[in-house]
C-alpha cells in the first residue's frame, strides 16, 4: 500500500497522464497476491491456533456464498464475538436462509454432481436429439433450485435421493410429462414420482451428462452412482479396450450391447461393480426422457442382480437400495464432499473422525443439512490454521 504513491509518482515523470498513470496503478492491485487469494496469518511456531473473527467471517461466507460477508456477519467479526460457538451457528442459520444459497447450489451442488456448467453442454447428436439445446438450461436450473431449496429449507440430506418433488417450467414440465401446471414460471411441484422424477437420479441434467451423443451409456450412469453417490473409486479401464459404438444395431439394445462389451475378462470386474446401477436406470433415453422402448422398438429390461446379490428393479428400485442398503456409504460420501468443498482441500484420514460426527449428527437430526454444516464451521478444521513453521508433510486423502 505504502508503495503505491511512489509508483505514481513515478509514472508521472515518466510523462504518463494522471489517466494513464492511475490505470497502471489499478493494473499493479489487480495482480496482487492479497487482491487474488483470500489471505490468512499463521503464527510463528508449529501449533494450529484459532484464525481471527475477520478470517473465520470470510471462511464462512466464502464456504456459503462464494463471496464476501455481509454487514451482519463483518459486525459479528468486528465485535469480537463470532468465534463464539451460539453466534456462530446464529449467523449460519441466517446465512442459509438468504438467496445467494444459490451459490453453494451451483459451486457445491452442481460440482459434486458433475454437472457445472450444464447449461453450455454440447455433446449430443442434434439428429436424433434437435430438442435438447432448447432444454439444456431448463434442465440445469431444476438442478440448481432443487439443491438451493434443499439449503435455504433445511432438507433432508436423503431428498436428494427419494425426494417426491422437483421444480420445473412449462417446457420442462411437457417433457417431464408433468401436468396441470398454472403458468409458465419455474415452480415447485409435489408428488412426482408418479411421473418417475423427484431427486438427482432422475434429473434430466444427471442422466444427460452421463450418456453417450445418440445413445444411453449404462458404463457412465453407473460409474457416476458408484463413484460419485457411494465414494468407491475404479481403476481405469486396461489399455486397447475397444470403444463403444455411438450407434446402436438394430437387433441390440444398449444393454446387450453393454453386456458383450463388458464380459472381455480384463473388463468383467469392475464393470460387475457398476453397470448394475447404469441398467437400473434405462427406463430413461439419452436425454433422461421416460421410455418403455428404445429407438429400435426393444423393451426396456431394467432387472438386475447388484455385485452385493441384492435384487434392483428399475429406478424405484436402486432408489430404495440406496436409500436403505446403502445409506451410509452415500452419507459418508456426501459429508466427505461437503467437508472438502468448506475446506477447499481434499479430505485426508485425519479428517474422518469429523465424517464420523457429522454422520452421527445427520442420523440424530433426521438428516437435516445444517447438521452436517454445523459440525464442520465447529470443527478445528474451519476454525484453526496451521503455525507458520509446521512442517508441510504430504498427507494421505481421500479422492
Amino acid at each position: 500500500r505504502e508503495q503505491l504513491p511512489q509508483l505514481y509518482q513515478k509514472l508521472l515523470s515518466h510523462e504518463l497522464s494522471h489517466d494513464a498513470a492511475i490505470r497502471m496503478l489499478l493494473a499493479r492491485v489487480f495482480v496482487t497476491p492479497a487482491f487474488l487469494y483470500r489471505g490468512e496469518h499463521a503464527q510463528p511456531g508449529d501449533a494450529a491456533t484459532p484464525v481471527s473473527d475477520n478470517e473465520l467471517a470470510n471462511r464462512l461466507s466464502y464456504f456459503l456464498w462464494s463471496s464476501l460477508p455481509d454487514q451482519q456477519l463483518c459486525a459479528a467479526a468486528s465485535a469480537g464475538t463470532l468465534h463464539q460457538p451460539d453466534v456462530l451457528r446464529a449467523q449460519l442459520h441466517r446465512m442459509l436462509t438468504d438467496v445467494k444459497m444459490r451459490r453453494m447450489a451451483i459451486e457445491f451442488g452442481c460440482q459434486w454432481l458433475h454437472i457445472r456448467d450444464f447449461d453450455q453442454l454440447d455433446e449430443k447428436s442434434e439428429q436424433h436429439y434437435p430438442e435438447f439445446k432448447e432444454l439444456r438450461s431448463a434442465m440445469y436450473e431444476e438442478a440448481i433450485r432443487f439443491f438451493e431449496d434443499l439449503f435455504r429449507n433445511d432438507g433432508s440430506v436423503l431428498d436428494l435421493l427419494n425426494a417426491d418433488h422437483t421444480f420445473v417450467n412449462l417446457q420442462l414440465a411437457k417433457f417431464y410429462g408433468i401436468e396441470g401446471l398454472e403458468g409458465e414460471g419455474w415452480q415447485r411441484v409435489n408428488g412426482t414420482r408418479s411421473v418417475s422424477r423427484g431427486g438427482i437420479l432422475t434429473m434430466g441434467a444427471t442422466l444427460s451428462k452421463q450418456s453417450g451423443a445418440s445413445r444411453t451409456s449404462p458404463i457412465l450412469r453407473g460409474n457416476w452412482v458408484s463413484e460419485f453417490l457411494l465414494g468407491e473409486k475404479l481403476p481405469r479401464p486396461p489399455k486397447g479396450v475397444p470403444v463403444l459404438p455411438e450407434e446402436v444395431p438394430s437387433d441390440l439394445t444398449e444393454r446387450r450391447l453393454t453386456e458383450l462389451h463388458s464380459s472381455d475378462p480384463a473388463c468383467m470386474k469392475c464393470h460387475q461393480r457398476i453397470d448394475g446401477f447404469g441398467f437400473a436406470l434405462e427406463q430413461f433415453d439419452t436425454i433422461g426422457r421416460f421410455r418403455a422402448s428404445d429407438k429400435s422398438g426393444h423393451e426396456i429390461d431394467t432387472d438386475v442382480v447388484l455385485p452385493d446379490g441384492t435384487p434392483v428393479n428399475g429406478l424405484d428400485g436402486l432408489r430404495n437400495y440406496l436409500v436403505n442398503t446403502r445409506r451410509d456409504a452415500f452419507l459418508r460420501t456426501f459429508c466427505r464432499r461437503l467437508l472438502g468443498y468448506a475446506l477447499g482441500r481434499a479430505t485426508q484420514l485425519s479428517d474422518e473422525p469429523l465424517i464420523d460426527e457429522m454422520m452421527s449428527q445427520l442420523q440424530a437430526h433426521h438428516y437435516r443439512f445444517s447438521v452436517a454444516l454445523e459440525a464442520i464451521i465447529l470443527s478445528p478444521q474451519f476454525r484453526m490454521i496451521r503455525g507458520a513453521d509446521a512442517p508441510r508433510t504430504a498427507a494421505l486423502t481421500h479422492d
